[in-house]
């Protein structure tokens, strides 16, 4: 629990740095497709090995895209289309939670973690 509390803390750190001046490709685009995928996956598996979760991974991904991707931009497009790959991915794979499930689970915190932390050290002011 800590482990998801942690995560959860750094993406909301992630998400308090400021916005950038114009649209465009930033440097850590690539991370926030790889954090939206993240996202998809933990919203499909953590209900099957914690069904207390609920919707908990899709309303950090909503908070992403509030804060990182306006609507109609080809940003939120992209982001929405990675969360919907990682979901989609296990869904195809998992219809319990097996070892496997929950081992992809704690490396996906694992990941999740280090990219919001990363993000947030070298982007944020």
């Amino acid at each position: 629990m800590l482990k998801h509390s942690l995560i959860v803390a750094l993406i909301a750190g992630a998400l308090a740095a400021p916005a950038r001046a114009a649209e465009g490709d930033a440097p850590f685009d690539n991370d926030l497709l790889r954090l939206s995928e993240i996202l998809g996956g933990l919203h499909y598996l953590r209900p099957l090995c914690s069904p207390t979760d609920g919707p908990k991974w899709r309303n950090q991904m909503q908070a992403l895209l509030d804060a990182e991707a306006p609507a109609g931009t080809p940003r939120r497009s992209h982001m929405m289309a990675s969360f919907n790959r990682g979901y989609r991915g296990f869904q195809q794979v998992y219809h319990s939670c097996t070892p496997a499930a929950d081992l992809a689970i704690r490396r996906y915190l694992d990941e999740g973690e280090k990219i919001s932390r990363e993000v947030t050290a070298r982007y944020a002011n």
